[in-house]
């Protein structure tokens, strides 16, 4: 047998950060619960409740992350459900006046036309959280 040593590494992001699903195993799979990381390839772990199943999951997290480091493979950021990390590519037709303003706007601020339109769409939404008395999921 190979012994391998992998040092500990902190993870860039907690282990709340990262959603996490608890599931009960079937007794046919031995029972107890399982705990799977959608944002963490591979890391996952079990236990005979769901407190042991989180604390090993607290485990199955730390090794990974260290591992991957070990590897140097890049870490992912948490995602939030229902989330991808990589941008969502949004095609919209507009009237000629409106874009035309749009770039105008965006040559005035010094910065590029879809960080202008992501910047006014953050703007709205925030507002019409704060309006309806919403918060952002």
């Amino acid at each position: 047998m190979i012994d391998i040593k992998i040092a500990h590494v902190e993870a860039p992001y907690a282990f709340e950060a990262y959603p996490h699903i608890v599931e009960p195993l079937t007794e046919e799979d031995g029972g107890g619960f399982i705990i799977t990381f959608p944002d963490l390839p591979g890391c996952m772990s079990d236990g005979e409740t769901i407190e042991e199943t989180i604390a090993n999951g607290r485990d199955a997290f730390s090794a990974w992350m260290s591992a991957r480091a070990d590897m140097g493979k890049p870490i992912p950021k948490p995602t939030r459900h229902g989330q991808t990390p990589e941008p969502v590519k949004l095609v919209q037709r507009l009237p000629r006046s409106l874009h035309a303003e749009l770039v105008a706007r965006a040559r005035s601020e010094g910065t590029s036309l879809n960080t202008l339109i992501t910047m006014l769409l953050a703007e709205g939404v925030g507002r019409g959280a704060g309006a309806s008395g919403r918060g952002r999921s």
